[in-house]
Formats: C-alpha cells, structure tokens, sequence
C-alpha cells in the first residue's frame, strides 16, 4: 500500500471517529464540555512542544530515505565516531564483566554458605549419633533460618 493511501485512509478513519465522537457531544452538561475544551487546548499546546522538539533533534536524512542521527558538525566526524564506538562497546564490556562477575559472586556465597553449616556442626554440643539422624538437616536448617 502506497504512502498516499495510507494517510488517506488514516484522514477518513480519523473524520468517521471524530465525527461519532461529536454526535453525543450536544447532550453533555456545560461543566464537561468545558473540561473538554481545557483537556483539548492543553492536548494540542502539548503537541506543539513535542513537534518543535522533533524538528530541532537533529535528524539527517540524506541517506535516500534512511534516517540517521548525528551529533553536531560533520566536521567532527572523527570525534563522533570514536564516542559511537565507545558508546557501543562499553556497554558490551560491562555486560560481559557481568556475565563473568556473576557466577563468581554467586561461588563464594555458596562457600561462606558451606563454611557457615560446617561451623554449626562443629560448634555445636551434640553427640555423634546426632550426625546420623534423618531430622538433622532439618534442624540445622531451622536453626539457621533462625540465626539469620
């Protein structure tokens, strides 16, 4: 479908929608046809903002259809390039640190997690029949959620 088509079909779905809405327009009270007209006027004062932010974002598109942004002359190309590039890949490197820094985490909170049961047990007054009772590990378990 053409780009001509699709606005004018656009502009038709947005007369039919406007037009339905205005229909049960007349029955409302004079209080919220007035909220309305303030919530359109703040509405459209709105876009205009937005619109005049578009249009100074710096948008080149001479690139036969493509849009790009860019970041000030053309002259700093150089400059720009060596941001772009950090801007690319320091946020790779941090994600690969991560992906590396985690699972290291994560082995040493096991081990202080282990060390810490192994001290339980060895400071602990049981006798060692104890150590062979199915409901041990659930004792320590319950002792230890206590403790933290």
């Amino acid at each position: 479908m053409k780009t001509m088509d699709f606005e004018k079909m656009e502009d038709r779905i947005g007369r039919e929608v406007g037009s339905r809405l205005s229909q049960g327009c007349d029955d409302l009270p004079f209080d919220i046809t007035e909220r309305l007209k303030a919530a359109r006027m703040q509405a459209l004062a709105k876009r205009k903002v937005e619109t005049a932010l578009v249009a100074g974002a710096g948008v080149n598109s001479s690139h036969s259809g493509v849009a790009s942004l860019y970041m000030g002359d053309s002259d700093n190309h150089e400059r720009n390039s060596i941001w772009t590039r950090l801007g690319i890949w320091l946020p790779l490197a941090l994600f690969v640190a991560g992906l590396i820094g985690i699972p290291a985490v994560q082995q040493e909170n096991y081990a202080l997690e282990v060390a810490s049961v192994d001290l339980e047990l060895l400071g602990d007054d049981l006798p060692p029949a104890a150590y062979t009772d199915p409901g041990f590990i659930h004792f320590l378990n319950a002792h230890r959620h206590a403790v933290e």
